[in-house]
């Protein structure tokens, strides 16, 4: 047992990286697997982004907030699956990056407090994704490799603190000059330091505004903070993964439509139902028309039976070719977290300046998605869509969950920060008539780190087990 459990952890936390093969981006990123220590800083960080488009695209998050709805095997969007690995994150981008943070770093790849700073950007954004999904989980003793087979579970609380501190060093350490201060192998940016500054501190603003309900007066200052040094000033600073017209970089969803013949993703009734009586111009990039109907059909969500595809939309053409981009942080993202914050006195101007961000968030959002701004102004004029201070922070939800589209576990974590949109429907007879509020820790933790799993549940800070229906430390009743 002694010897599984040491050759378990060492997986889990540390003594290995997970790597792609590349051929577009740099050829000297293909190393050793099992010798990460053999790779530059650099090339660390940027196997490390090879595991982005994965925060959005997987065949479960999607479902959370109900963006598609299955047309065959109905299983995931009725929850059946309740326990979720989070190894793969361990053992691939975080291990990388805790290597480049722990390394004495090659200054002919760029300043070395740059490229401290992106990997400290990165380790935040990857571990916010984690602790989003299963809550408390481990951090501070974990990727010690040999050191620490069985880490503790650090409590969320800590971990957002912990984040917080992370994205202030590297804000703190980040120089912006000309080129010069560019470093290498980043496939995000291209080296960019002025973007990576900006998005650091667009994360620490999202992840501040996660403490609304449960911590205020913390989420408020460190919201502030972020926002005065330097946030997102429009859509090239997105955050966007750049997949490539080639098998080994390509979209997910085209591997499942276009690859595997799966025409399994419709796009749910309640996006549907939202989205066309506004003659929202995302539409048509979202869903195709079913070909059945030649016209937008959503698909009822969590149904138990299967369905002919060619009855409803499918997922939209644009968002699954071959190099489709992910979109994970953007500047209407931002926007929206603008408007809310001026709504809830969290920066001043109310409603005024919430409306104004309200409405560029929209157009921004439109403008992503599209390519332009056409029909943006006139989509505002709209009744059901114009800011209306009565029911300002509905409508910021329902419209932050429509740019979110795809991003399915942001969109979940924010429809359980706010309950907004609150048309979401139940799966009917699954999980309890329940929509989940966190992810089940792997099924292999009771075994494999028995005292500190059941540390973790009995921790949970508003009761519960470990399943679906528990909630996150931020997640406030």
């Amino acid at each position: 047992m002694k010897k599984y459990l040491k050759i378990s952890y060492s997986l889990l936390l540390g003594t290995a990286a997970l790597w792609s093969s590349c051929t577009k981006f740099d050829e000297n990123l293909n190393k050793d697997p099992n010798n990460p220590s053999k790779a530059s800083g650099t090339q660390l960080i940027a196997n490390s982004e090879f595991y982005l488009p994965s925060i959005s695209s997987n065949a479960y998050g999607v479902h959370y907030p109900q963006y598609l709805s299955l047309t065959l095997y109905p299983d995931n969007a009725r929850y059946v699956t309740t326990n979720f690995s989070f190894s793969t994150w361990y053992t691939g981008p975080l291990n990388n990056l805790e290597t480049a943070i722990n390394s004495t770093l090659n200054a002919n790849e760029g300043p070395v407090q740059n490229q401290l700073a992106v990997a400290k950007i990165l380790k935040a954004y990857f571990i916010w994704h984690v602790t989003d999904r299963w809550g408390d989980v481990p951090f501070s003793e974990a990727l010690k490799g040999d050191n620490n087979y069985v880490p503790k579970y650090d409590k969320q609380q800590d971990i957002y603190n912990a984040m917080f501190k992370l994205l202030d060093e590297a804000n703190a350490l980040i120089t912006v000059t000309t080129a010069a201060g560019n470093i290498k192998n980043d496939i995000i940016y291209k080296g960019d330091m002025a973007k990576w500054k900006k998005l650091g501190n667009t994360i620490h603003m999202l992840m501040a505004l996660r403490l609304s309900k449960v911590d205020p007066a913390k989420g408020k200052d460190e919201f502030n903070k972020a926002l005065t040094n330097g946030i997102m000033t429009s859509n090239s600073d997105n955050l966007s993964y750049p997949h490539l017209a080639q098998t080994d970089h390509q979209n997910f969803w085209y591997n499942s439509f276009t690859v595997l013949g799966r025409n399994w993703y419709a796009v749910s009734k309640p996006v549907v139902d939202y989205m066309k009586p506004l003659n929202d111009p995302r539409l048509p990039i979202f869903a195709n028309k079913s070909t059945n109907t030649n016209d937008y059909v959503g698909l009822d969500y969590g149904l138990a039976t299967e369905v002919v595809p060619g009855n409803y939309s499918l997922l939209g053409s644009a968002i699954r070719q071959q190099n489709s981009p992910v979109y994970l942080v953007t500047y209407a993202q931002a926007l929206f977290a603008l408007a809310e914050a001026a709504k809830i006195n969290w920066i001043t101007g109310g409603d005024a300046v919430a409306e104004t961000n309200y409405n560029n968030a929209i157009t921004q959002s439109i403008s992503q998605w599209t390519g332009s701004t056409t029909g943006a102004a006139n989509y505002l004029l709209q009744p059901a869509v114009a800011y209306s201070p009565l029911n300002a922070l509905e409508k910021i939800g329902n419209q932050r969950w429509i740019h979110l589209f795809m991003h399915g576990y942001e969109g979940w974590a924010e429809w359980r920060r706010t309950g907004f949109p609150n048309f979401l429907v139940v799966a009917p007879g699954a999980n309890n008539n329940l929509i989940p509020r966190r992810e089940g820790y792997p099924t292999n933790e009771p075994q494999i780190n028995k005292a500190n799993y059941d540390a973790a549940v009995a921790a949970f800070p508003y009761g519960g087990t470990d399943g679906l229906n528990t909630r996150v430390w931020w997640d406030k009743p």
